[in-house]
């Protein structure tokens, strides 16, 4: 026994399955089970190749409306005077605010790398500057002669 719905989406009631099974094929079209943990399952005659189509499209729309969300990159030097970092600090805030993470990559040359105390109180500065649109995921790490942090837009 199955409660049938027909393509009109119309209740016809509870039939054998072999009763929803012949009107199915006289309306010429396939019969579905669309709740099968129901009592008593429920069976819907509809074109099933119309059917998986449309889940199809539907999916692709929904996959367009998601936003990817990028890491974007900004690079700094140790030596970056205070207004090259206010521009790279609002360059920072567009991409948060466009809901991208991004990765800020110090970077040492020479005998710079010594001064990593230094670095990492410009890198504290830069998130202090970005703390209320972002947080940081991680924090400034230090990898061969580039120290690094990566910060992610707030929900």
């Amino acid at each position: 026994m199955v409660r049938l719905i027909d393509e009109n989406d119309e209740q016809l009631g509870v039939k054998s399955r072999d009763e929803a099974l012949q009107i199915a094929q006289n309306a010429g079209l396939d019969l579905v089970e669309v709740a099968p943990k129901a009592d008593p399952p429920v069976c819907k005659v509809l074109d099933f190749g119309k059917y998986l189509y449309r889940q199809k499209k539907i999916e692709q729309k929904h996959k367009r409306m998601q936003k990817q969300t990028e890491m974007k990159g900004i690079r700094v030097t140790f030596r970056i005077d205070k207004h090259d970092l206010e521009t790279k600090i609002r360059q920072a805030r567009g991409f948060l605010e466009d809901r991208n993470g991004v990765k800020v990559t110090l970077v040492f040359k020479g005998r710079e790398a010594a001064y990593k105390d230094m670095a990492k109180e410009k890198l504290d500065l830069f998130f202090d500057s970005l703390k209320d649109i972002a947080h940081l995921d991680q924090a400034p790490k230090k990898q061969g002669n580039t120290m690094f942090m990566i910060l992610v837009p707030q929900k």
